[in-house]
Formats: C-alpha cells, structure tokens, sequence
C-alpha cells in the first residue's frame, strides 16, 4: 500500500471499522474503475492483517536484477517480512500500520488517500527504503482506484532516465491480495515503455489476540535422529495440549562431546552441528507443517568450514517454513572454546502470535539482549536454554519479563544420564512468565512441559509495580555509557580475572554497615536511635554506614509537604555531617533537597570531611513524580582512598537495567542503595541480578516498615576462582537483614571481587558487550518501533475470520545463517571437494 503522511491529512483518518466476513459474499478484484468496483468489493474487506508471502511471486528475480542487486541481497529481500494491518479502510482514505521487522523493528502508521494527488511517504518509511524507494528524490507518491485496482505511483530516475512506478492491487480473494508491480521508462514525448514487471501477493493471516504457548524440556543425547524423534514427541504434546507455540532447549540437536585428546576442538563442533537443509532441521519444519503449529527450538549449526559453528535458535512457521534464526551473542563460559558467538543486530519478528524476539540462556544473564528486544517491540521473549544454573528459573528469566514489561517463554534442558565429566543436572524449571512476573514453572528434576495463554498486547501497559510506564520511567539521554567501545570506557582497566595489584587505590576491605530503621515515634526518636546507630557501626570497626531512603520520615510525611520535608532535611544533613565527624565513619542516606521552587529526592554520601558525594534522583517513582523533580545525571562514580570508588543508587531504580550498567561501565566497585522494597522481587531478583550480571557489590538498605515485606541485602560481586560449584559462579550471594526490625548487619566487602568480571574461565560479563547493537537503548521513547507507539488502535477493533497457510503455494526458500559471503551451495561444494563430513 502507499501514503500520504499522516501529519498531512490527519481529518481523512477514516473510523475503525469492525466487520465480519460471510463465505457467500461475492468477491471480485477491483477490476471495473471506482464506481463499479465498490459495488462489487466492499473496501472495508481490507481492514485486517496481510502478510507478504515469501514463498509465491513472478519474476521477482527480474526486477532485483534491473536494480542491481546481487543475488545475495536479492534473497534477502525475497524473503524479508512485510506486514500491512489495514486498521480502518473507507473509498475516502485507508489507514494501516507497516511493519518492517528486519529493518530495526519499524513499524509506522499512515494514511492513503486514493484521490490521484501527490503526497508526502512518511520519513519514517524513506529512511529505511530499499531499492525503487531509494531512488525516488521527490520522497512522494499517489494513490488512486482504476480498473486494474488500487494505484500507487512514484517517479523514480533510474539509469540516467526518468522512470514511472506504478503498483497495482487487487483482492483476489477475501484472503489474499496480487500486486503487479510494473516500471516504466519515460521516452521523449512522454511514452511510456515498460522495462520490468514483477507480482507479489499478500495473504491474509489474521493476529491471535491470545494464545496457548508451551514450553518443553528434556535431554538430547548424543544420537541426533534419536533427539529428533524426542523433539518430534514433545511438539506432538504440546499440540495435543492445544499449544500454538512450542519452544525446545538450546542445542535440542545433541550433546556437546566436542572433544579430541580430552581437548575441546572447534572442528569437531563444526563437523558435528547441523546444516540448515539437513535431516535434523527438515524434520522440525516437517513436524511443524504436519501438526500446523509454531516452534522455537535450540539448534547447534554450522558454519563457514573448517572450525566454525554457531549455537542458534530457529523460528519455524506452522507451514514447515523458518521465520527467523539467532545466533547466541553472549556464550557460557566453555562455550567460547567450541563456537563464535553471533553479532548481528537484534531481530523482532512479527507473527500472528504478536512481535517476537529470541534469546539464548546466556544471552538472558546480560540484560542487554531482552532489553533491546522489548525496546524493539518486542512482546513476547522466546528462550532456549541448557543451564544448570539454578538462578535462570529463579531470577534471570521472571526479571527480563518484569523489568521489560514483556512475557517469557523459556525451556531448559533438565537432568544428566552422564556419568563422567561434569556430574551437576541441567536444572530444568523451564517456565512461561507474564509481564508481571506471574508465572507457571516446571520440574526441575525430570522430563515436563508447562502451559500458559500468552496475550502479548498485554504487554504494550507497561505498567508494574514502581512506575506508570517502564518505558516512559527510563532517561535513555543519560544511557550513552553504553555505546561507547569497549576500550574507551573506565572498567576496561577492571576486565578478565582480578589483578594481584588493582588499577584504583583504596583499601583491601570496606566495612559497611546496614543501617535499617525508619522514623519511630517522633522525630527526636528517630534521629536518637540513628545516632546510637552510626555509633554503634562506629566502634564495629565499620568506615561506612548505609541508611534507607527517606528514613527519617514517616510514611507519607514529604508527599504532604515537601516544603517542610525540605526544610527539616536541611537540619538532618548538618546532624549526620556532625556524627561522621564525630564518630570518623563515612554515611550513605536519601533526604529532601530544595533548589529554587524545585524538590529533589536527593542521596548523600557525607565523610568526616563533609559531603563527598550527591544524587538527585533521576528516575522518579509514581508516587514521586507528584512533589519531586528528576535530575538531570546518574550518579557519578567517586574515588575515595577509604572507599574505592563507589557512586549512589535510589530506591526502584534498582529495576532499572540501565542505571546499573552504566555505573558499572564507569568502574564502580561499590553501589550504595537506600531503598524502600515496593516488591519483595525487587530485593531477590532485581537487586541480586544487578549484582551478578555487573560484578559489583550492592549494598541495599531498606526501611524497616518497607512495603516488600523483605530486609535489607548486600549482593556480593563475588571473585571467580576456579573450581567453585557451579551456582557459585554465577548467582550473586548476599547478606540479609530481618524484615520489620530494626537491625544492623556489617558487611565486608572485598574491592577485588568487583575487579573479577569473570562468570568463568571464558564469560566475562563486562567486556562480552556488543555496545554497537544497544543504539536503541539511547534513543528516545517516542522514537521506538513499539504498537502503543505507532498507534492506538487495539487488536481487537480489527475482527479477521479467514485464514491460510502461508507459503502453501509456490516454491519454497532457503534462509541462509552463514557468513554473507558464504552461501550453502558454496560451502556444501568446499566440504564434497575436501571430503570433509557435511
């Protein structure tokens, strides 16, 4: 379809329409000029979801040809997605949402007035044009009705000439729409020469506003056809469980003995992975388009000969076709020894199941990967995992779906008939999440599979327990930490195993205090207990002591009146910088700061020497937002010669991914967090992920009437040595409080620990990055690909009751994982010629 922009006719928005279809109808194409055609085709037949078949065309070949395209690119376009959702369709003007998902996940809203005059194409849809579009300067086209069906034109000079463009569309049936596509170069005169002709055709497959998905989890052996018929049988169930979607662990294929002279070798786990076209692969679509269901399944393939191999995830169609493959980004440890990692930019893909994003185990350990997903569009986070670690179940797969706001369908490997080598079990619990972290979870001790209805425009709230909007809370100006090179950012001095001397100075061990108390009874009460308090650390030996937020006040108290807040946080600061003097101890709390006619909630660090460090708190909470102003910057990171170098957090910014990274970037050992828990999740997934996945230490102090119901924690940075059971490596340990007591817990940190951003011998977390991918994160929210962005129509205005399969017709396709300038047929010849195994 074309457009206008819809900033330009914004009155010929048409109204939704709702509308059923009757099989009796007659459908004719648009064939008869305008007139005669509407008595013949009801337009708003075209309200609905059509999806460009990748499978059916004519001379397609031709016309990537005329524009130079290679053969490789010409592939690539044949089988690219392009979805049109014609959300209202009246004679006057048709609206429709475009999506575009490999093209950095666009989407875009507009508007087509077929009455013969040139309009704008939206900037949004030039920006990332390919072929004819990129060579249209005037950036416009035109819409109109004839009698070969609906027009849409554009000049386009080509080869020194000037050309005409010209698509025409015609519902052929209520289920499939044919576009002739026809160039033509313009002669002196003004004649017109056709010089290419192409058709592609669009077919009906309408959104499931909600659906089944499943998640399975077994163990593959080492004989592969043995492994297919196992995941044969597990799709079986889930589809005899009324499942639409079923995803498989990671390397569903075999088990990695990739081994030679006890030495892992790259060779043998490329001479042991799959071919895309091989009897593993061909199986899953097999099943697939036999049982008309979706699966997402862990797939070890090759890649460009003779050492390379990939761990990968496939995408498969309820019509045996792949949708799309991931490779992993980040690898588990030993992993690096057998594959490369991928490197390719993120990919959403846009289904009738909603937008779909993919992962893989580790992929999940970093929060970069579902972070980009959902900021992408992403409603619906599919994982394949071969974990034994058992904080996937229990923190890294309900986190991504909490602070994303998205749902989460994970399958582990689960059990271990091994009796040499490493003896600990995958640790199964695969799980289906809801964006809210409700979630259903297996076994994880035997074979199971779990079920839950998915309703993925569920995830377009964003809503959760801090904050109105998890997009709208983030500051993505203040993110740029995170796309900067990996050699250009302070940790890189802290990447790999921890040194014997450390690059920063300060001391060997920091002694900090948890201080959790809140107001009681009053307020010369409270600030008597608190004094007791930093005394008490004081003579314990501790040279830190870390309060909650806002503990000084009763709950409530500076909503009501900040002014006052204000003013009374004032006389607090100058009695807390008295007792560090006093007391020679340093002291982390969050209190009222008033600049102007402007309110911060504002975290101090105070020494014996006075304030060492401020934080106006940039990330607001709902409730703050009504008496606070954000700041304008994270905290920054502080280096002391007591402390080492620590910087500030507040309260639920502990949800946000970002806050976090970006301090670890800046090379903080130690993370100071007042807090307040809203959920006991923040404390035990949230906080202890921030931990594990940035190495650092967290010192999280709550109040004691906190409304999670949870103590205060400090979350370890931990210091991978070697040897240590595997849970060890990898889920943060910690030290608790009680919850509703006053308490005061010392803690001793070991400033090493945070300079190990090792998970492994392999896996550091840190230097791991693909900063070149996370541009996203950056970008503003208004700016994001995501359906509550791009429209406000809901799924349900749009009421489609046909549906076919698609790529029933015509030939089918190759999807190609390989090195671009690798293709299948070459690398298939390189190994015949080598003798090599394929």
């Amino acid at each position: 379809f074309g457009s206008s922009s819809p900033q330009s006719v914004p009155e010929q928005r048409a109204s939704v329409v709702r509308r059923g279809f009757s099989v009796s109808r007659r459908c004719v194409p648009m064939t008869e000029g305008l007139g005669r055609a509407f008595d013949a085709f009801d337009v708003s037949l075209l309200v609905g979801r059509w999806v460009r078949s990748d499978s059916k065309y004519e001379k397609w070949e031709d016309y990537m040809e005329w524009f130079g395209m290679s053969e490789q690119k010409a592939q690539e376009e044949t089988i690219e997605p392009q979805i049109h959702i014609v959300i209202a369709a009246s004679e006057k003007a048709i609206t429709m949402v475009h999506q575009l998902p490999w093209r950095a996940g666009t989407q875009v809203e507009y508007t087509i007035i077929p009455d013969g005059k040139y309009y704008p194409i939206p900037p949004a849809m030039m920006k990332r044009a390919r072929t004819s579009w990129v060579k249209n300067p005037r950036a416009d086209w035109m819409h109109k009705f004839t009698e070969r069906g609906l027009m849409a034109e554009q000049h386009i000079p080509s080869k020194g000439k000037p050309h005409i463009l010209r698509y025409f569309r015609s519902m052929l049936t209520p289920n499939e729409i044919m576009i002739n596509v026809h160039m033509y170069e313009v002669m002196e005169g003004g004649a017109e020469k056709e010089v290419v002709h192409t058709k592609r055709f669009f077919q009906r497959v309408p959104f499931k506003e909600r659906w089944t998905a499943a998640a399975a989890q077994f163990f593959s052996g080492m004989d592969v056809m043995e492994n297919l018929k196992t995941c044969v049988s597990w799709i079986q169930k889930a589809k005899d469980m009324g499942a639409d979607l079923v995803v498989l662990p990671e390397n569903s294929n075999r088990d990695r003995r990739y081994f030679v002279d006890g030495k892992p070798s790259k060779r043998k786990a490329h001479e042991m992975s799959e071919t895309m076209d091989g009897p593993f692969v061909q199986g899953l679509k097999d099943t697939c388009r036999r049982l008309n269901i979706w699966a997402c399944v862990g797939v070890d393939l090759q890649g460009p000969p003779p050492e390379t191999a990939y761990i990968a995830q496939l995408l498969i169609r309820p019509d045996g076709e792949i949708e799309g493959v991931h490779k992993k980004h980040v690898l588990w440890d030993y992993e690096y020894t057998l594959f490369e990692p991928g490197d390719e930019p993120y990919q959403v893909f846009d289904t009738e199941l909603g937008r779909l994003g993919m992962l893989i185990c580790a992929d999940g350990i970093v929060p970069e990967a579902a972070r980009v997903l959902s900021l992408m569009g992403a409603q619906v986070l599919l994982n394949s995992l071969n974990s034994r670690g058992p904080d996937e179940m229990r923190v890294h797969i309900p986190l991504r779906a909490m602070e994303n706001g998205v749902w989460h369908v994970a399958s582990n490997a689960v059990g271990n008939p091994n009796d040499d080598g490493l003896l600990w079990p995958w640790t199964g619990g695969s799980e289906i999440c809801d964006p809210h972290g409700k979630r259903v979870v297996a076994s994880e001790i035997h074979d199971d599979i779990v079920l839950g209805e998915v309703r993925p425009f569920e995830s377009e709230n964003k809503s959760c327990s801090w904050t109105d909007n998890i997009l709208l809370h983030r500051r993505p100006e203040l993110y740029g930490a995170l796309v900067r090179p990996l050699d250009e950012v302070p940790c890189a001095q802290m990447y790999g195993p921890a040194p014997k001397s450390l690059p920063f100075p300060g001391p060997d061990v920091v002694k900090v205090a948890m201080m959790q108390l809140s107001w009681t009874h009053t307020r010369k009460c409270t600030e008597w207990m608190t004094l007791r308090q930093v005394s008490y650390a004081s003579r314990r030996g501790a040279s830190l002591g870390v309060l909650p937020e806002l503990w000084c006040f009763a709950r409530g108290e500076v909503a009501k009146d900040p002014a006052a807040a204000a003013t009374y946080s004032a006389q607090v600061l100058d009695k807390m910088l008295a007792a560090c003097s006093d007391s020679r101890i340093h002291l982390c709390f969050s209190l009222v700061e008033r600049e102007g006619q402007k309110f911060f909630h504002t975290a101090y660090l105070v020494g014996p020497a006075g304030v060492v460090a401020k934080y106006r708190k940039a990330h607001l909470s709902a409730s703050e937002s009504g008496w606070a102003s954000p700041g304008d910057a994270l905290s920054q990171v502080v280096a002391t010669e007591s402390l080492g170098r620590v910087a500030l957090m507040l309260g639920d910014e502990v949800w946000i991914p970002e806050v976090a990274r970006c301090l670890a970037i800046e090379g903080v050992e130690i993370v100071l967090h007042p807090t307040d828990w809203d959920v006991a999740e923040a404390g035990e997934m949230a906080a202890t992920e921030r931990a594990s996945e940035n190495r650092f230490h967290l010192v999280s102090v709550t109040r004691v009437d906190c409304r999670g119901k949870l103590g205060s924690q400090t979350s370890l940075a931990g210091e991978y040595m070697g040897g240590e059971p595997i849970p060890l490596m990898r889920y943060a340990q910690g030290v608790w409080a009680r919850y509703n007591v006053e308490e005061q817990i010392i803690v001793e940190l070991a400033r090493r620990q945070a300079h190990c951003k090792m998970m492994g011998d392999h896996l550091d977390v840190l230097h791991k990055r693909f900063p070149g991918l996370y541009t996203v994160c950056t970008q503003a929210t208004d700016n994001l690909f995501l359906w509550s962005n791009v429209t406000k129509v809901r799924v349900a205005d749009m009421k489609d009751e046909y549906r076919i399969v698609r790529g029933a017709l015509g030939r089918k396709r190759k999807y190609d994982v390989l090195a671009p300038e690798e293709s299948t047929i070459a690398i298939e010849a390189k190994l015949e010629t080598n003798g090599s195994r394929s």
